[in-house]
């Protein structure tokens, strides 16, 4: 597997049925523990990694492939990030949200999804993570406890 298959598919989780999306941002979870500012520096080097395998692999340039799933990694880690700790109801809700912002694509989550190439491919995952921490954030000030 070349170096940009391996980081378009975190390490193979794309190629897995069904929904290669939710396993690659499954694939991810552990990294909670890590803590929120490790979770938010992963995103951002992955989504530089995501952003040149895309280039490298990616075919059609007005097609997010099922199988690239660097971007659901990058989405998961920024949701993640929001969390005050990793407590299995907060991680739960973080990849909740995010799955259910990456699948339903509200705007501009749609509007990103739209766009061509390489940008298109990781914009909609960012956007979708970072709607789900802002909600998690949100959530953390007004009702602590749900996220313990």
């Amino acid at each position: 597997m070349s170096p940009a298959l391996f980081v378009a598919t975190l390490g193979g989780a794309g190629r897995l049925r069904p929904g290669p999306g939710t396993f690659g941002s499954a694939m991810v979870l552990p990294l909670v523990f890590l803590g929120p500012a490790a979770c938010l520096i992963l995103a951002a080097a992955l989504t530089v990694a995501g952003y040149w395998a895309a280039r490298q692999v990616a075919t059609d340039p007005n097609e997010d492939p099922a199988w690239f799933v660097a971007d659901e990694g990058v989405g998961m880690l920024i949701a993640l990030s929001a969390l005050p700790g990793a407590s299995w109801p907060g991680v739960a809700l973080a990849f909740a949200l995010f799955r259910l912002f990456d699948i339903a694509k509200p705007w501009p989550i749609s509007w990103a999804d739209r766009q061509a190439g390489a940008l298109g491919i990781m914009l909609d995952d960012i956007l979708a993570g970072g709607i789900a921490a802002a909600l998690l954030l949100a959530l953390g000030w007004f009702a602590p406890e749900v996220l313990r």
